[in-house]
Order: structure tokens, then C-alpha cells, then sequence
């Protein structure tokens, strides 16, 4: 059989003369899982658009498409392309999930929910002649999923090729989540085994890694258990964790002796209000502090994202969470417009109170504004998050910020080059895509990640631990 396992690229991410560095970050791991169902015999390519140009002339006996809300337009016209020339078609993915009738359209087969449990079921069902249009399963494990197919990852393409997956879902259920309905049903959050996840890692060479999961802490068990593997690998590594999984216990301190140099931390707003309104876990403005005040403590890095729109937030608010996250000293800062995905208790809310402004999948990217905002013009959210990020990333913010570290001036210095290297350097990283040079910067990256600790226990210096080879 010969199979084409497609990610579809963003509009932005194809423009003829810019590709910005987040899309060249990870491979598309999920995909890749997919395709480790296959028969060693069969004939399996996989195509990230975002990196790379697709060829339209072969014709593959099945096409796998993964689909998004961005990506969702270029996803059906690859789809109906390929039905054309005769290729049995198959969708899956978040938009699939939240809008499964509109993507049917498009597919000879869809797939609701997670398909790590169902592609095996389905693969049998083909190669019979009998594909179904639907597979949908409750049933939620990592035990029937396949080691995915890292062979068939183009690492030059990626600035973070060592990416990897160890739990599924999240266990909280906020509102705007697009992630909450792609579950339902099922289990919603889940972990690998901590022996499998260790394997993996073991296997994957150079130093970096960087865990996608939605909530690395969020089992404390497994969490503790794969630090506590980890231990000693002289590994470096980042990931993605919430307020209250970094003031409880002490996950944290493990994560840290583990590797973790870099933490994602979804603060969202800081108004309790909206995060009452939006079904999230409130938290003051003090258990922010305690939890960046405990990561800096560790040396880790902080990227807080931020959401502008919600029903309480005025003109006010993007000034005033900037000046926030200056005067906490985060590293970086992700700032999004709320967005109501389909499938989501927003959408359904907004949708219901005649707000929603538009319907055009495109135009959902936390980039730009598709409903009416409850105290401020449509117009003035875009504006006011266009400045936050302005605001942010000025030299002499990244300044301030790194200033707050200054008690500890090696973690300062670090904070302002990784800052300055992420959002001021854009015609190198462009430069380092199209020339298919991003490995070269990953030395760079495990160099700012460092800390003290690190260092001391490593003295050698990254890339020269005697079981990893890069």
C-alpha cells in the first residue's frame, strides 16, 4: 500500500519570502503515531507543509490528512484534489471533531476524537475493501499505540526534532478549551507508561527535548516517577505546566533535577472574574507571584500566555498585564485574542448571544477578532493586543524584565538572550528555515538553557554526555 500521511499548512506559514521560526518548531508527532500502524511493506511518506512544498502529481492508494480550525480550508482542498484523482481520503483531527459534518463532506472517512485506538481498526477495514465513514472510540490508552515512526521525521526542518508526547488531554475543562470536546466521551486525560515514555527519550539523541503534552505535571504519580528516570540522563528539556501543579508539593524541584530549564505556564488573565466565567481554577494575583517566584528561584524560564477579550477585560488590561509581566521578569510572553473554537461551551455561549462576528476558519488564530467583545470595540482588542506585543518585546522591555533577575545575574543574562533571540533575530531564524540550517541554532539553545546547576553537574558542557550522541 502506498499511504501519504499530510499536515496542511497555516496561510501564514507558506508566505513566499517570510516563514516565522514557530512554525518550524516540532514535527507533527501525531501523524508520525498514526503512521507506525503501517505494514513494514507499505510505501508511507509524510509531508508538514509548513516546512516543506507538497507534490500533487502521485496518487497514493490512501491519503491521511490531519485538520485543524487554521488549516481546515487547505485541508479540504488537499482532500478533494486527491479524491479526484481516486485516493481513498481520510480526516481527523480538533476540527474534524468539533465540526465532523462539515468535514464528511470532504472525506470518504472521518475520524472523531483521538485516532492512536481506532487507525488500526481502520487499516484492516481498507485493506478488506470495507472502510467505513466513521470511527469513533471511548476507549482512551496508550497500550494498542505504536512506537511513532521517527524515520519518516525531516529533522533538518525543525529547530526541535527531540519533541515528544507522554499524556494525552488535560484533567481540567475550561470553557474556551478546543482541546475539551476533541475527548469527550472518554477518558480526557491519560499518560503513557513511565518504562515506555524513559525508552523513548533514551533512543532520541542530542540533549534537547521538549515535552507538547498540555499539562506535563498534571498526573503527579507518572510526572514524579519519569523525573525521577530521568535523573541523571543530563538531559534539558522544557514543557507546558499550570499555576497550581508548581506551588504543590514538591513535582517542581523534580522536574528541575530532571532537566527542566523552561516552563510554559498558561496564566490567561488576571482578573479572577473571567477565569470564573471561562469554568478555570481562580488563583490571586499572590499564587501567580508564589508560582514565578518558585520557578526563578529554580533557574526555570518562564513563557506566560495571556488572553485579551474576556467579558470583564477593558481598554485597560493589555497595558496593565504587559506592565505585569515585565515587573515579574518572564522570560517570554504568548499573548492571544480569545477565540471561540467550535466545539467549545464559548462558541456555543458567544454564538447564542448573536456575537459571533464571523465563521471564517481563517480568521480563527488568536490573531484576530471574531466576536464582539462585552466592553470594548472589536476594533480596539486588535489594537490593544497588536501593542502588547509591540510593548513586550521593545529592547527596552526585554531589559526591565530580565532586570528582575537581578540578584542572579548569570539567570538574567541568559533570560535577556533567549528573549532577544526569540522575537529580535527573525531574519536569522528566517534565514536559518529556508536554508535548512536550524540544527546549527540548537547547540545556542541548550547553552541558554543552562543554569549554574546544570552546568556544574554537567561541566563538560552540552552535547558531551558519553551515552547521547547528537
Amino acid at each position: 500500500m502506498r499511504a501519504k500521511f499530510i499536515l496542511p499548512s497555516l496561510i501564514e506559514a507558506k508566505g513566499p519570502f517570510w516563514r516565522p521560526i514557530k512554525y518550524s518548531l516540532f514535527p507533527p508527532l501525531g501523524l508520525a503515531t498514526l503512521a507506525g500502524h503501517m505494514n513494514c511493506d507499505d510505501e508511507v511518506e509524510l509531508v508538514d507543509e509548513h516546512v516543506e512544498e507538497i507534490r500533487l502529481d502521485d496518487v497514493p492508494d490512501l491519503v491521511v490528512i490531519q485538520v485543524y480550525i487554521t488549516n481546515a480550508y487547505r485541508a479540504y482542498a488537499l482532500a478533494d484534489h486527491y479524491r479526484g484523482k481516486g485516493c481513498h481520503v481520510i480526516l481527523g483531527g480538533l476540527h474534524v471533531t468539533a465540526m465532523p459534518h462539515e468535514a464528511s463532506r470532504h472525506a470518504d472517512t472521518i475520524v472523531i476524537g483521538p485516532g492512536d485506538e481506532v487507525f488500526s481498526q481502520f487499516l484492516e477495514d481498507f485493506r478488506r475493501g470495507r472502510p467505513r465513514r466513521l470511527y469513533y472510540t471511548l476507549r482512551r490508552s496508550f497500550e494498542r499505540i505504536p512506537d511513532l515512526r521517527r524515520d519518516l521525521i525531516k529533522r533538518e526542518h525543525y529547530l526541535v526534532p527531540n519533541s515528544l508526547v507522554v499524556s494525552r488531554g488535560c484533567p481540567h475543562h475550561c470553557d474556551f478549551c478546543y482541546k475539551d470536546a476533541f475527548f469527550l466521551g472518554g477518558r480526557s486525560f491519560y499518560t503513557q507508561r513511565v518504562d515506555r515514555a524513559l525508552a523513548e527519550i533514551e533512543s532520541l539523541p542530542g540533549r534537547h527535548l521538549y515535552f507538547l503534552d498540555d499539562h506535563l505535571l498534571g498526573h503527579r504519580y507518572f510526572a514524579s516517577q519519569l523525573f525521577e528516570g530521568m535523573r541523571g540522563m543530563g538531559r534539558l528539556f522544557q514543557g507546558a505546566a499550570t499555576v497550581d501543579s508548581v506551588l504543590r508539593g514538591d513535582l517542581i524541584e523534580k522536574a528541575v533535577e530532571a532537566g527542566l530549564r523552561s516552563l510554559f505556564v498558561g496564566f490567561e488573565t488576571l482578573n479572577s472574574a473571567n477565569l470564573k466565567a471561562a469554568n478555570k481554577r481562580q488563583f490571586s494575583l499572590r499564587d501567580y507571584w508564589a508560582a514565578i517566584r518558585r520557578l526563578s528561584d529554580l533557574g526555570v524560564m518562564i513563557n506566560g500566555s495571556f488572553v485579551f477579550g474576556m467579558d470583564e477585560d477593558d481598554g485597560q488590561v493589555f497595558q496593565r498585564t504587559v506592565d505585569w509581566a515585565l515587573e515579574m521578569g518572564l522570560t517570554t510572553a504568548t499573548f492571544h485574542i480569545q477565540t471561540p473554537y467550535p466545539g467549545t461551551r464559548l462558541f456555543e455561549k458567544l454564538k447564542k448571544e448573536g456575537r459571533l462576528l464571523t465563521e471564517n476558519w481563517d480568521r480563527y488564530n488568536t490573531r484576530e477578532v471574531v466576536f464582539q467583545p462585552n466592553n470594548m470595540t472589536a476594533e480596539a482588542l486588535k489594537a490593544g493586543y497588536d501593542e502588547a506585543y509591540r510593548s513586550f518585546y521593545k529592547w527596552s522591555s526585554i531589559l526591565r524584565s530580565s532586570l528582575a533577575h537581578i540578584d542572579r545575574p548569570s539567570h538574567a543574562v541568559r533570560q535577556f538572550c533567549y528573549s532577544a533571540g526569540w522575537k529580535k533575530f527573525e531574519p536569522f531564524w528566517n534565514a536559518a528555515i529556508k536554508l535548512k540550517q536550524l540544527g546549527a541554532a540548537r547547540p545556542l539553545l541548550e547553552t541558554l538553557l543552562m543554569t549554574e546547576r546544570s552546568a556544574a553537574t554537567h561541566p563538560t558542557g552540552p552535547g558531551h554526555c558519553a551515552p547521547l550522541k547528537r
